[in-house]
């Protein structure tokens, strides 16, 4: 019985046959994912969380009495955050109060007095039309001599001394009434300009208390009590972690094929490959980040090296998502965004109408005041019983 006995070289080639198949195929694999999934995909993981730091800092100056929260807390919109001695505002809200009560009967006895100057003025028309009787009544005597010249002068003279005192009369209405004509008590320029100075009184006390403009959590509390605070000055942050965004930096050749509109998906080093979130490109910088730095590189110089550059690139997060799985501002995100879509636009064509970040929490602040105002104003003009 013959055995066919392998030839070494035979099975030489069929191994070396097997691994440059292999590496063919692999090769083949490697450029149609190249070219239909990696070329289709901007991957950067230079991406952070990014979000609204809602400064809270008081309107007015104070000495803090009361810190009501603590790092990390969480906050609604409206919650009384920190106070102050109310001492100096209530102090001035007592002033402007009795100013307000002041000028409210000052225009009152303006219209008393414009009142009286409009009686004065009837006085001095009948004491006119008497004097011009009495030169009527008198004058055909002289005539007949029944009565001396002088007194007829007397009596003329007694015409203009009362005509004089009804211009007179006339003018001090007329300065009168220029003070109070065309308008009600409550609205006289003078009560005005006091209402005006009590709302400010009135709102600056309620400012002691400093409240949280937008639900969050309290983040970077300096404030202690006892300070000695200014308008403005930063006491602490609240961060709403339920709007939360993407700053994901790409390098300059890499926003070719950016679009906006277009999917992303993104990772988190917090969960690791445990969670995905996705989302959208809202938007590329006007600029790159060395453009906006504090000290922006001034390449003119000899000894010159280039440095390629990353355009911030913001790119939303779905809110059920974020929900799920909470993030934190800084955080390093790695993003992944599928350029296969290339029909949008690089920019914004039209405006932004979305909806933006905004409260409510002073919005009463004002009629609150005027409604005040206006009752201490019917309480001393006689409105109010």
């Amino acid at each position: 019985m013959n055995e066919t006995v392998p030839q070494p070289g035979n099975k030489r080639r069929k191994v070396l046959g097997t691994l440059a198949l292999t590496f063919a195929v692999l090769g083949a694999a490697w450029l149609l994912l190249s070219h239909f999934v990696l070329a289709l995909r901007e991957r950067t993981d230079d991406a952070y969380v990014a979000g609204n730091q809602v400064v809270i800092s008081s309107q007015l100056p104070g000495t803090v009495t009361e810190v009501r929260v603590r790092n990390t807390a969480l906050v609604e919109a409206g919650q009384v955050l920190v106070r102050l001695d109310p001492t100096d505002t209530a102090t001035a809200l007592a002033r402007a109060e009795a100013a307000l009560a002041q000028s409210v009967r000052q225009v009152r006895q303006q219209v008393a007095l414009a009142g009286q100057y409009d009686a004065t003025i009837r006085q001095r028309r009948l004491e006119l039309a008497h004097a011009e009787t009495d030169v009527s009544r008198r004058a055909p005597l002289l005539a007949d001599q029944a009565i001396a010249g002088e007194e007829l002068r007397h009596a003329r003279e007694a015409v203009e001394l009362a005509r004089v005192a009804l211009e007179q009369a006339q003018r001090q209405a007329a300065a009168a009434h220029a003070l109070i004509d065309g308008v009600s008590v409550q609205d006289n320029p003078l009560v005005l300009e006091s209402k005006a100075h009590y709302r400010d009184a009135w709102i600056a006390a309620r400012r002691n208390a400093i409240v949280a403009p937008v639900r969050g959590y309290v983040g970077q509390r300096s404030v202690q009590l006892g300070q000695r605070i200014a308008p403005g000055q930063p006491l602490m942050a609240v961060i709403p972690l339920d709007d939360l965004w993407i700053d994901a930096n790409f390098k300059e050749n890499q926003i070719r094929n950016l679009r906006l509109g277009q999917s992303v998906s993104i990772r988190s080093d917090l969960y690791g490959s445990e969670a995905t979130y996705h989302g959208k490109v809202l938007g590329l910088s006007a600029g790159t980040g060395g453009a906006f730095s504090l000290l922006p590189a001034q390449n003119a110089s000899g000894n010159w090296i280039k440095v390629v550059q990353r355009i911030p690139v913001k790119v939303s997060l779905d809110p059920a998502e974020l929900a799920q799985r909470p993030l934190r501002i800084g955080l390093s995100m790695t993003v992944t965004v599928d350029t296969h879509e290339r029909g949008g636009t690089v920019l914004a064509s039209v405006p932004e109408l979305a909806p933006h970040p905004s409260t409510d929490v002073y919005a009463n602040d004002l009629a609150k005041a005027n409604t005040v105002a206006d009752a201490i104003i019917a309480k001393h003009s006689g409105l109010a019983r």
